[in-house]
């Protein structure tokens, strides 16, 4: 078993989160299970409760572990990669072997604000559906989707029925809108009350919130927002070193 080094140069805290990461990543610890407790730590590592506590809350920040008022602190389910790529929900979970799910929330047809028309590209004042919808994976919430999509290209997208369908799917195989490229942003925040009750988040949970613009055949088709939970979804990309020129 690995062991404390008291004369190291790196931290105690972040020697004994190393530790706590090897148990996990070779399952000696594995998902849900129940991590020793602070006073265990503390015994088997000579190391005092503040910085037991220091490991524990950096690997709980990192989503690695996941406390449960009353019970402990156990093992979490590695966190999901979002794909940074123009793919549906839908395809991307069942790539991984979940079963995508989507429940509507809401649906209307709004009137394009100046904001709103900049965007689509379309004048204000005109008709847009407005789609918000709760996506789930293997059952469990995974993000709330809210598109607007202007309604002179899906003329009738608000009799279709959505439930556990893909958008995009749809507005490919019915209305010809097949989704070629598109711009993403992506920004951290805070959950509203409503939106922390449908991810089943604590109230103040952080949160992940990825505004796209997807076109197809170079005309803004969609414009979204997805809120995903922080605490379950990480980002990854391939880092390239630019091309210098001569």
């Amino acid at each position: 078993m690995p062991e404390i080094d008291p004369d190291s140069p790196v931290p105690k805290y972040f020697q004994l989160r190393e530790i706590l990461l090897d148990l996990i990543e070779c399952d000696e610890l594995p998902i849900g299970a129940a991590i020793p407790s602070e006073r265990e730590l503390c015994q088997r590592y000579g190391l005092s409760r503040m910085t037991v506590r220091q490991a524990v809350d950096h690997l709980v920040s990192e989503g690695r572990l996941q406390r449960v008022p009353g019970k402990g602190t156990f093992v979490a389910r590695p966190k999901i990669e979002l794909a940074l790529q123009l793919t549906s929900t839908s395809d991307d979970m069942r790539a991984r072997g979940m079963e995508p799910g989507a429940r509507d929330l809401d649906r209307r047809i709004v009137r394009a604000s100046a904001h709103l028309a900049r965007e689509l590209g379309i004048q204000p004042g005109d008709e847009v559906h407005f789609i918000e919808r709760l996506r789930t994976a293997d059952g469990e919430p995974l993000c709330i989707e809210r598109a607007h999509i202007p309604v002179s290209l899906a003329p009738d997208l608000s009799d279709q029925d959505l439930t556990n369908r893909s958008l995009y799917a749809l507005l490919e195989t019915r209305y010809g809108l097949v989704l070629d490229g598109g711009e993403l942003t992506i920004d951290g925040g805070i959950a509203d009350p409503s939106d922390a009750d449908l991810l089943k988040l604590p109230r103040g949970g952080a949160v992940l919130l990825l505004q796209r613009r997807s076109f197809a055949g170079g005309v803004c088709a969609e414009l979204g927002v997805s809120t995903y939970r922080a605490d379950r979804y990480q980002l990854r990309t391939v880092l390239e070193r630019p091309v210098r020129r001569s």
